[in-house]
């Protein structure tokens, strides 16, 4: 996850150097007033993100099927350990009832 996270990191790095360029070159328009940085900034967003879609398909996949094994683990512990609290539980009511008999 941590990779994911990098390269995207990464791939919007460069889409906000490209924009950068882009805008104090004059060939992007600039934002009015103080807003320059932000529309930089938005507009590396707005490119970046479909960018990171379809180059980071393959390292998402891979990201997504770690965390789904990580659920499937914690899920398995939980119901062990419910297991063994209705065990514990069965056997408590279990030995009163052969007491009180």
């Amino acid at each position: 996850m941590l990779r994911y996270t990098l390269m995207r990191l990464g791939i919007f790095v460069g889409c906000l150097v490209v924009v950068w360029g882009l805008v104090y070159s004059g060939i992007a328009p600039r934002g009015l007033g103080d807003s320059n940085y932000m529309w930089v900034v938005l507009l590396s967003l707005v490119i970046s993100a479909p960018i990171s879609f379809v180059v980071l398909r393959g390292e998402r996949d891979r990201a997504s099927a770690q965390v789904v094994a990580r659920v499937d683990r914690a899920k398995a512990n939980l119901e062990r350990n419910r297991n063994q609290e209705d065990a514990v539980v069965d056997e408590a009511s279990h030995g009163t009832r052969t007491q009180a008999s």
